[in-house]
């Protein structure tokens, strides 16, 4: 449990009723150290952007302004077949316990869907050519790249069954990429050795 002295003097004197003077006379103090300390959580986020999120930008009578970004974060749910929700995030920044990390990449918004035959996998690549959108698959995952100077993305997506990336179709269309990934069907073999019944 925290000691009374790690708080600073205003909050220890706020459990007071609110009558006298200190109120207003603190007023300005309390506002102060929160200025403080947002100040230092800005300083503690910026020095983790990378280099290419930060530029500078002349204005019309001469002065320099400093523009972040961008920055993208976003999450989307769905119900999954076994009836639990499945949320999925998408973007450049990612929550921590120690304050948002932005990433170089953003992560595109992907979405899986999966038949009796082939997995479908969709996802939204906004802003980019077809040529520029490097796929690489195995078996059991699919990995999304784009590295342009004005865009950047990745996503490596587990897929729910074994596929046959050599039989894959793709089509791309609106900055929407749909890849159509046939299942392996996978004969079921008993293990160990046959035993004859008498």
């Amino acid at each position: 449990m925290p000691e009374e002295e790690d708080f600073p003097e205003w909050f220890r004197r706020r459990r007071f009723p609110f009558f006298g003077s200190w109120f207003f006379e603190d007023i300005d103090r309390i506002f102060r150290e929160m200025e403080k300390m947002m100040e230092e959580e800005f300083k503690a986020f910026t020095s983790r952007i990378p280099k290419d999120y930060v530029r500078e930008r002349k204005l019309p009578d001469g002065s320099t302004i400093r523009e972040w970004g961008p920055f993208v974060y976003g999450y989307s749910i769905k119900i999954g077949p076994d009836g639990k929700p499945e949320i999925r995030e998408f973007g450049n920044v990612k929550p921590t316990r120690y304050g948002p990390t932005v990433k170089e990449e953003r992560e595109p918004l992907v979405d899986i869907v999966e038949t009796d035959n082939e997995i479908h996998v969709v996802a939204e690549l906004p802003g980019v050519e077809k040529e520029d959108i490097k796929l690489h698959g195995t078996e059991d995952t699919l990995t999304i790249s784009v590295d342009t100077p004005q865009r950047k993305y990745y996503k490596e997506v587990k897929l729910p069954a074994k596929v046959n990336v050599k039989e894959a179709k793709t089509q791309y269309k609106n900055g929407v990429l749909e890849v159509k990934l046939p299942k392996i069907k996978e004969e079921r073999k008993p293990k160990g050795e046959p035993i004859k019944i008498e």
